[in-house]
């Protein structure tokens, strides 16, 4: 499907996964999910933004039922980088006690943001947690942090589209990709 015009790909942008990479790996992952759930009460908690497209996809995907929810966070810090501080921009609607909750997340970088996510659900004592990420990119690691269903686990370079951001731009694109050329980029958490 070409991009409309008003979305140009600049030069800088090298593609990562493909919309047919990213089908097959949703698939995958929500059959995965689907058989280790199947009885069971689960909560689907998108991280926003980044989340949005791929837990839609992983949603219609799953052969279960699932309910939905999001929680937003924002991580502060001097410059471009995160200092890893990190706050709740918006909290859970729905109690997660007595229900197996995944975390969903469009991309694991640091580690930082997710962990400040688990350590903090994990005091509202659901029976399960645990994570599913479309992108991990284990050797970004500050935070050793558990991710139980990847799609695409041995990412590199700063990533935009399906989702993906850098300062709100790209997310719309159908694909990944691999930015390239520019001098110095954020930690890929939190968006």
């Amino acid at each position: 499907m070409p991009l409309p015009d008003s979305m140009p790909i600049p030069d800088t942008l090298i593609p990562a996964f493909s919309r047919e990479q990213i089908a097959v790996a949703v698939e995958t992952l929500a059959r995965r999910i689907s058989a280790d759930y199947a009885g069971r009460d689960l909560l689907l908690v998108g991280v926003l933004k980044g989340s949005f497209m791929f837990l839609a996809d992983l949603v219609r995907a799953l052969t279960i039922p699932a309910e939905v929810d999001f929680v937003r966070l924002a991580s502060y810090g001097a410059g471009i980088a995160s200092s890893g501080a990190v706050q709740i921009t918006k909290d859970l609607e729905t109690t997660i006690e007595g229900r197996d909750v995944i975390v969903v997340e469009d991309i694991v970088d640091t580690g930082q943001t997710l962990r400040f996510l688990l350590d903090l659900r994990r005091l509202r004592h659901p029976p399960s947690l645990k994570v599913c990420a479309l992108v991990d990119k284990p050797g970004r690691r500050a935070v050793e942090v558990p991710v139980d269903y990847v799609g695409f686990p041995e990412a590199s370079g700063f990533l935009v589209g399906y989702g993906l951001d850098l300062n709100e731009r790209y997310r719309l694109l159908p694909a990944i990709y691999r930015i390239e050329g520019a001098p110095s980029l954020p930690d890929q958490s939190a968006g």
